[in-house]
C-alpha cells in the first residue's frame, strides 16, 4: 500500500482521477480529511464521490493524476 502524506492530498486539488480500468472518476474537490478526497466527476448531474486514501494506487505530480487500485463504481456517492 502507498504512504500518503497528508500534504499530498491537500496539494491535490483538481488533480484529475482515473479508476483501476483508466477511466476517469473526475477531478479532486477537496481533501476532505487527511484520508479521503471529494472527487466531483462532471457526468451525471456533476456527482461527487469520496475516495479513501487506501483506494490511491500512485499519485503522479507531473501529469497531476491519482490512478485507483479499485473501479469508479466501488466509490461512494454523495
Amino acid at each position: 500500500m502507498l504512504a500518503l502524506d497528508p500534504n499530498v492530498l491537500r496539494g491535490a486539488t483538481g488533480y484529475l482521477v482515473a479508476d483501476v480500468r483508466g477511466r476517469v472518476v473526475g477531478r479532486v474537490e477537496s481533501a476532505t480529511s487527511p484520508d479521503r478526497l471529494t472527487v466531483r466527476s462532471r457526468f451525471p448531474a456533476r456527482r461527487r464521490r469520496i475516495v479513501p486514501a487506501a483506494a490511491i494506487d500512485e499519485i503522479d505530480a507531473t501529469s497531476r493524476v491519482i490512478a485507483l487500485r479499485i473501479e469508479r463504481e466501488a466509490l461512494r456517492a454523495t
